[in-house]
């Protein structure tokens, strides 16, 4: 039996990201990554057109990815709602972690590959408004959107040094609270 194409499609993303994370972007190879979605090169070329067509689709699958862990719920006052979707992006699962380093590859990939940055900006863009929201209910009279900024580039930051060694997960975790807490206030 033929599987959807929205689930081929998925399948192929999420080959993409374990392909990104392990590999980088300059590791992204179409046949590698066919072979690891178990789909022809030409289903990769159908669905994406080209390897920046991957990149862009897989950066976007990166972000709802993430979205699925941090999204937090919406009970619960807004200073526990930021530290929930902030702190998700800083738990020791396969899942989170996977996630966090393709992001992490995305992002610096951008610098060189000029057509990832509109899609990057978007997704950056998204996740500060969240951020800022939750941080202006918690706290009217901060600057929010300096502080979303600040603390969601700390994110970025704290979790590649985790990722690479640099950070426990516990420290990185520490930075992360203390920095919220500084913010609110």
């Amino acid at each position: 039996m033929r599987e959807p194409v929205s689930e081929r499609r998925t399948q192929m993303l999420e080959a993409a990201v374990r392909v990104i994370a392990q590999d980088g972007v300059r590791g992204l190879r179409v046949e590698k990554l066919a072979a690891e979605a178990g789909v022809s090169t030409a289903l990769i070329y159908y669905h994406f057109k080209d390897r920046a067509g991957i990149l862009r689709a897989a950066l976007e699958h990166v972000n709802h990815r993430a979205q699925s862990y941090t999204g937090g719920e919406d009970s619960g006052d807004p200073r526990t709602r930021v530290e929930q979707m902030l702190l998700g992006e800083l738990q020791d699962t396969a899942f989170v972690r996977e996630t966090s380093v393709a992001w992490g590859e995305l992002r610096a990939s951008a610098a060189f590959h000029e057509e990832l940055r509109a899609t990057l900006r978007t997704a950056t863009d998204a996740w500060n408004s969240d951020v800022e929201t939750l941080l202006r209910q918690a706290n009217p009279d901060i600057d929010a959107a300096a502080a979303a900024e600040r603390l969601t580039a700390l994110v970025e930051g704290v979790s590649e040094r985790w990722h690479s060694g640099s950070l426990t997960l516990q420290r990185a975790r520490e930075l992360l609270a203390g920095a919220i807490a500084r913010e609110l206030g």
